[in-house]
């Protein structure tokens, strides 16, 4: 029943999902995102019935909302820092990088609290769907009182615009070249967010615990990325890096993840699955500036959506594949085909490197220091 659900998230992220980033565009993302606060909010209602079709609703909600969180947010920054406030680009980097390390700081507040909740307390698996409504509320609240709204293209009619997202990446190679590198690293993030757990559980582990140490392992990575441009390295040399991490990783998977894994074996693949989110770490940060650097302004949150299509549907294939009897029981086929998709990846992104590459420098310490200095709330700031 779980796979299914899974699967209705993703199926419906990529048939309904896919038209809330015209939607953005046209209605104002700020909009949109105050709907994904009510609609996720929602979602985690449904948890509290125990009849499927309420709970097949919520993942319906789930699914669409997962494309707002994904698109809209970004979308809306990536405007306000170059066209409201005309901050440097090269600025936008550093943001993601913060960005992904405080994510893992709340993530890991967010597991400690919901632990406690549901089994200190008590109140079972319910209970951290009931906490979750309170950080949505705040950030409904937030949106609605802090933020301005911001558009992109709004002349087009809704269906020309959803057309003109689609072919806008299928006319531009640069574009085509970043979203293929997009779904090749979250199709296998999403594959292994669902496969830590069977591959681990025979050891017993604290999956609490062990969730936590991810989540510092994504602290790290986003650290790793801010140094590797300090050094005076290039987003796209990050991505390239992440690549390469995550064949290692899945290759180190498809030798150790057998039926009949060993306590040492799962050791060794607990270790590369921290190496793996070290990686994804680095991915964001470096994948988003490059998306704020590459998409246009006009259609950003509805080539945003676009790029999530594949990634769903590759995603729901596997989750529905892991039915069949002799994947379910040696997951190494799955492994498999992850190191298959991080090994094109890594060659794509070799021949293809200065396709991707963006003009703007990346940003090195004093232009963090002077971001630092300027964004300290102060008379001056408040004029801007």
């Amino acid at each position: 029943m779980e796979k299914t659900r899974i699967s209705t998230n993703s199926n419906f992220s990529v048939v309904i999902g896919t038209a809330t980033g015209p939607l953005a565009d046209k209605l104002g993302r700020r909009r949109i995102t105050q709907l994904f606060t009510v609609m996720y909010s929602f979602c985690c209602m449904t948890k509290f019935s125990g009849n499927f079709i309420m709970l097949m609703i919520g993942r319906v909600l789930g699914g669409i909302s997962t494309s707002m969180l994904f698109s809209c947010f970004e979308s809306w920054y990536v405007y306000e820092h170059c066209e409201h406030y005309g901050f440097p680009n090269e600025w936008i980097s550093v943001t993601f990088s913060q960005t992904t390390f405080w994510n893992g700081l709340l993530a890991i507040l967010a597991g400690v609290m919901s632990n406690f909740a549901a089994e200190t307390l008590g109140y079972g698996p319910i209970a951290p769907f009931a906490l979750a409504i309170i950080p949505l509320i705040f950030c409904g609240l937030i949106v609605t009182y802090s933020w301005p709204e911001n558009f992109g293209n709004r002349k087009l009619q809704f269906g020309a615009s959803c057309g003109q997202g689609l072919r806008q990446i299928l006319q531009d190679r640069q574009v085509l070249l970043l979203g293929l590198m997009q779904t090749i690293v979250e199709s296998c993030m999403y594959i292994f967010v669902f496969l830590w757990t069977p591959v681990l559980i025979p050891a017993a582990p604290p999956l609490g615990m062990v969730f936590a140490t991810f989540m510092v392992a994504i602290m790290i990575g986003s650290t790793c990325y801010t140094l590797i441009l300090s050094k005076g390295y290039r987003p796209e040399d990050a991505l390239k890096l992440v690549l390469a991490i995550l064949s290692v990783t899945m290759t180190t998977c498809c030798v150790f993840a057998g039926p009949q894994r060993s306590l040492t074996d799962m050791t060794i693949l607990y270790v590369a699955f921290l190496a793996l989110e070290v990686a994804i770490g680095m991915y964001f940060p470096a994948m988003s500036y490059l998306k704020s650097q590459i998409i246009p302004e006009s259609h950003r949150a509805n080539v945003m959506n676009w790029f999530r299509v594949p990634m769903n549907v590759i995603t729901c294939a596997v989750l529905l594949s892991l039915h069949m009897e002799f994947l379910a029981h040696d997951k190494r086929l799955v492994f498999a085909f992850c190191t298959f998709l991080c090994v094109l990846g890594l060659v794509v992104i070799n021949n293809n490197q200065n396709e991707i590459r963006v003009r703007q420098e990346p940003p090195n310490d004093q232009d963090i220091i002077e971001k630092s200095s300027l964004l300290k709330p102060n008379s001056d700031s408040n004029n801007v």
